[in-house]
């Protein structure tokens, strides 16, 4: 299971044009959540955050995001950055090229900034050029807490995060429903853990 949550080098080298981890930051994380925002999960992971002063960055679909307007509003309005993960997270394996980028373009009007993370993670090498023309990052992760996959428990989405995280790891989390039950045990356990460690906490640039 650890080449899913932590990429391996040979993924990573497939796009160098993608940030995975940020080097040279020293104790320093980039805590993200990806296919809010939802009302119930986003605000609870908003008010944890709140909690420990922290800011994150949240990778937004934009069906949510057009039903959600004042809650992705609030996100920036505390702080948090906000990133285009396309409009119906569509996956790039489904769909032609074209119906890719119109409904990556679809979302751009609820959800600001240049940040973009394909959904699922898939993406494809000659796809790159065009994303990177649209938008200042394309970002992936570094260490995938699986928060999403029901198989797992609480505690194992956790020891994913803690057996993995490093200096300058870009941690995925997701503030879904279907996520829920798993991340709302791991996340704050994880924060405690890792602050008690010496990290810091910082949103990716918009």
């Amino acid at each position: 299971m650890s080449w899913k949550v932590q990429p391996p080098a040979a993924l990573r080298a497939l796009f160098p044009h993608t940030l995975w981890r940020q080097k040279g930051v020293g104790k320093t994380l980039y805590l993200t959540f990806d296919d809010g925002p939802v009302e119930k999960e986003t605000t609870w992971v908003m008010q944890l955050l709140e909690q420990y002063q922290l800011k994150a960055t949240f990778f937004c679909v934009g069906e949510n995001a057009h039903k959600n307007q004042g809650l992705l509003a609030e996100l920036v309005k505390k702080g948090h950055s906000v990133g285009n993960h396309a409009y119906n997270h569509l996956p790039a394996w489904k769909c032609s090229r074209e119906a890719y980028f119109d409904n990556i373009e679809k979302a751009k009007p609820y959800i600001p900034g240049g940040l973009f993370r394909p959904p699922h993670g898939q993406l494809y090498p000659w796809y790159m050029r065009a994303l990177n023309d649209q938008f200042k990052h394309i970002v992936m992760w570094d260490v995938l807490s699986m928060d999403y996959d029901n198989r797992l428990s609480q505690h194992e989405v956790l020891a994913n995060v803690m057996d993995h995280t490093r200096d300058g790891s870009i941690l995925l989390f997701h503030d879904s429903k279907k996520a829920w039950k798993r991340m709302n045990y791991a996340l704050p356990a994880a924060l405690e853990k890792l602050l008690e460690q010496g990290y810091q906490f910082k949103p990716l640039e918009m």
